[in-house]
């Protein structure tokens, strides 16, 4: 549901705007909302999951998500649908990082690789599937149902999670209260900033403010993270050069692909005339090419080691944008446009595939936890911007009024998503050449601040003793 939740709504995005009547920023906020309260939060919930029980905290966020979902579908206006938004994104936030402790402490240590094989295919299923059971649920019932296909769900897995999983804590775990509060405000203020650029112009104060002490505020948040040991993302990671390459990479690579779904899916149905459905069955060759492609990329990436795939992924990946930009016409044809959601279906692939280990590469065993809790949220920071980012672009060259000034619009957006890419696949090239043992130190200082074994999101013990992400990391992806 979580992962779902991320893309379901993109190619319900037209169907959105004529029914609640909102604006450009109004469709950037009902995608944002969810992906910006969830990267922001999402070490914060794992945290509070360590200290006051983990599937209590599950359960919690389960239900507010749940919750959420139900006052999504009966949203009266986009304000509403909006605020929707943003609660279920604190669920996912504290049920997510929760999910993998506890599936590790509920299966065997002989069955634990399967599990978490099944874990991601599961995630990604979900990622490729979202655009098209968006489009079809909008299209024969009403967009509304891709809210409400959550809440049977949620309340069938609330009294199931209570009677099945195992209730554990790990009470050293701190709260980084201050890191929270300075990088959410920040990140809300930057966004807020970009989203409402055009229709308040660039010098006015409300955009201006945001902006300034948005990126102030994030300023504080890095040096809170330099100068305190208890932060929850310690910035002397980023002092290791593949730390910094494949988190920074990670970001670039959510803000085009983001941005560009984001366009490209109201483009299929508002320029190019298909249904919601069809939209949704054009754009799996980007979203679905991954699942075949990405277990090669994981044997590749076992034999030649992880930049060369992930630097190719990324490189296929802005390729494919540029085609997009290069053939986006009010009269262009799907066989114009196959190839470069074939291209960025590839470059999806081959990037995701090998992402996770190199991520974990670079750290020690005993930060791996805390190391991909970090490359999880600084993704969904990359694709909230990706959002605010090329639709504020979109909506100063182009806009919605006609078929042409659409794609007017989406052109320039496309060329920064490409080039957002383009930048991420040169960042690939900083992760050491290779395949890196798990135990090599990202930096000079030794690990103090974390166990050895590290909870998934936040660097503490899981329930078992066992690092779930530490298991994950020896399995290909």
């Amino acid at each position: 549901m979580a992962a779902l939740d991320n893309l379901v709504v993109t190619t319900a995005l037209p169907a959105i705007r004529e029914d609640l009547g909102g604006k450009l920023e109004d469709l950037e906020w009902t995608v944002n909302a969810y992906t910006l309260t969830f990267a922001v939060l999402l070490m914060f919930g794992a945290a509070l999951g360590d200290r006051f029980g983990r599937r209590r905290l599950f359960i919690a966020g389960l239900a507010i998500f749940t919750g959420a979902s139900a006052a999504a579908a009966l949203s009266p206006g986009v304000d509403a649908l909006i605020a929707a938004r943003a609660v279920q994104g604190v669920g996912a936030a504290i049920m997510m990082p929760l999910t993998l402790t506890l599936l590790t402490a509920a299966v065997p240590a002989a069955r634990r690789g399967m599990a978490l094989g099944i874990y991601g295919a599961v995630g990604g299923i979900a990622v490729a599937s979202g655009p098209l059971i968006g489009g079809s649920l909008t299209e024969h019932i009403s967009w509304q149902w891709i809210f409400w296909l959550n809440v049977p769900i949620g309340l069938a897995l609330i009294p199931l999670a209570r009677l099945r999983l195992a209730e554990s804590t790990a009470p050293g775990a701190r709260l980084d209260i201050p890191g929270t509060l300075l990088v959410s405000t920040g990140l809300f203020g930057i966004v807020y900033g970009l989203v409402n650029a055009h229709a308040d112009g660039w010098t006015s104060a409300p955009v201006l403010t945001g902006l300034i002490v948005g990126s102030v505020l994030v300023a504080a948040f890095v040096r809170h993270g330099f100068r305190n040991p208890g932060a929850m993302l310690p910035m002397r990671l980023f002092r290791n050069r593949g730390f910094f390459g494949i988190n920074i990479a990670s970001l670039l690579m959510y803000l085009g692909m983001f941005g560009s779904i984001f366009l490209l899916s109201q483009f299929m149905q508002g320029v190019l005339g298909y249904s919601p459905t069809q939209a949704g069955l054009r754009l799996l060759p980007w979203t679905a090419v991954p699942m075949v492609v990405a277990p090669i990329a994981g044997i590749l990436s076992d034999r030649i080691g992880g930049r060369p795939v992930v630097a190719a992924g990324l490189a296929f990946q802005a390729a494919g944008l540029a085609w997009f930009a290069v053939s986006i016409a009010p009269d262009a044809s799907y066989a114009a446009q196959l190839p470069a959601l074939i291209l960025s279906g590839i470059g999806m692939g081959l990037y995701f595939a090998p992402a996770a280990n190199v991520v974990m590469s670079t750290v020690r065993p005993a930060e791996q936890g805390i190391a991909s809790g970090a490359n999880n949220a600084l993704r969904e920071v990359g694709g909230a911007l990706g959002v605010a980012v090329l639709a504020s672009v979109f909506s100063a060259a182009g806009g919605y009024e006609t078929p042409q000034a659409f794609s007017d619009g989406t052109v320039p957006a496309l060329w920064i998503g490409a080039a957002a890419v383009g930048v991420a696949a040169l960042l690939a090239l900083l992760i050491p050449a290779g395949r890196t043992p798990t135990d090599h130190p990202a930096t000079d200082h030794p690990a103090t601040d974390h166990p050895a074994t590290d909870h998934p999101a936040t660097g503490h013990p899981g329930a078992d003793g066992d690092s779930a992400l530490e298991t994950t990391a020896k399995i290909p992806a």
